[in-house]
């Protein structure tokens, strides 16, 4: 029984959403899909050193992030991203690598990027978003949590 529990659970939603992703891509005309634009080089360097550094250490992978802005220059709030982001470590596990989530653009100097960070217990969303105001790429937003289960759970609802 609790096999049974398990699959119903947890797999069979999985078979689920690919099937129904499976039959909505094959059913959309061609015209339909939308070519992902390139990554702009300055912007996919910067998270690509910050999770370099974050592998061994989230401090100095938020204190590269933070200055590639210089108007980023609150410590007691660059401090308090750290604290929370050090509080959840241990419950976290060892960090075991990145995977691109979503990338948008509104245009071809604001971009956001969210990756997810997988860990050996639970993962943790990542969410940056540039700016390139003359020729630079600069951090304009960033953002962490760990909520994107209820976003899953939300999506998985069924909608009339």
């Amino acid at each position: 029984m609790k096999h049974l529990n398990f699959f119903t659970r947890r797999i069979l939603p999985v078979i689920a959403i690919c099937a129904i992703s499976y039959f909505a891509n094959a059913q959309a005309p061609a015209s339909a899909a939308k070519p992902v634009a390139a990554a702009p080089k300055g912007a996919m360097s910067y998270i690509d050193m910050f999770f370099k550094k974050y592998k061994t250490s989230p401090d100095s992978a938020i204190d590269y992030i933070f200055a590639t802005n210089k108007l980023f220059t609150n410590l007691a709030q660059i401090n308090a991203v750290k604290a929370k982001l050090d509080s959840g470590q241990a419950a976290l596990g060892k960090y075991l690598g990145k995977e691109l989530i979503s990338q948008k653009s509104v245009s071809p100097g604001f971009v956001g990027y969210t990756y997810l960070a997988k860990h050996e217990n639970e993962p943790i969303r990542f969410t940056f978003i540039f700016y390139k105001p003359q020729n630079e790429w600069i951090l304009y937003r960033f953002n962490f949590d760990d909520a994107i289960d209820t976003e899953l759970f939300d999506a998985l609802k069924i909608r009339k």
